[in-house]
């Protein structure tokens, strides 16, 4: 199973604004800071300031601030919000057309495993993951190619 990148981006979202408190952040900020689209970032800035993690204030100096606070943000509330839909499956799918559905073992084995998915992201909150500011400043170092040393003195 693979999230969605709306989702990827709306945690993302939602940790930079933690991260930065009282202050606004813009979605043009954002966008630069994850190196991703503003247009995407718009559409994720738009469903959760419509859900209320989000707040959007208007005007010059406008931005966005969290709506709620960390702690009262669940990780699992945020993934179910984003994403689509959990069929990992077809037999989860509207529109099933397996034909092993009636007799299959596997759909129910899969529901399981959703729902243990689910019930641990619902035990974590934006405050458990809400990282610095400074966190968001620094990228890694380009890799070393693989046949040079570094030289030591």
């Amino acid at each position: 199973m693979r999230l969605t990148n709306f989702s990827d981006y709306a945690l993302r979202m939602l940790m930079y604004a933690a991260s930065a408190g009282d202050r606004l952040i813009t979605i043009e900020e954002t966008a630069r800071t994850f190196g991703v689209s503003k247009t995407h970032l718009n559409k994720v800035a738009n469903t959760l300031t419509r859900s209320g993690y989000l707040k959007a204030i208007r005007g010059r100096s406008g931005g966005l601030v969290l709506g709620l606070r960390p702690e009262m943000i669940r990780i699992g509330d945020v993934i179910r919000l984003t994403e689509p839909d959990f069929a990992v499956v077809e037999c989860f799918a509207t529109g099933n057309q397996c034909v092993l559905t009636h007799s299959c073992k596997l759909s129910s084995m899969f529901g399981e495993a959703m729902a243990s998915f689910q019930s641990v992201l619902d035990r974590y909150t934006l405050a458990d993951v809400t990282l610095t500011p400074q966190d968001f400043l620094g990228r890694l170092p380009p890799p070393q190619p693989s046949g040079l040393a570094r030289s030591g003195a």
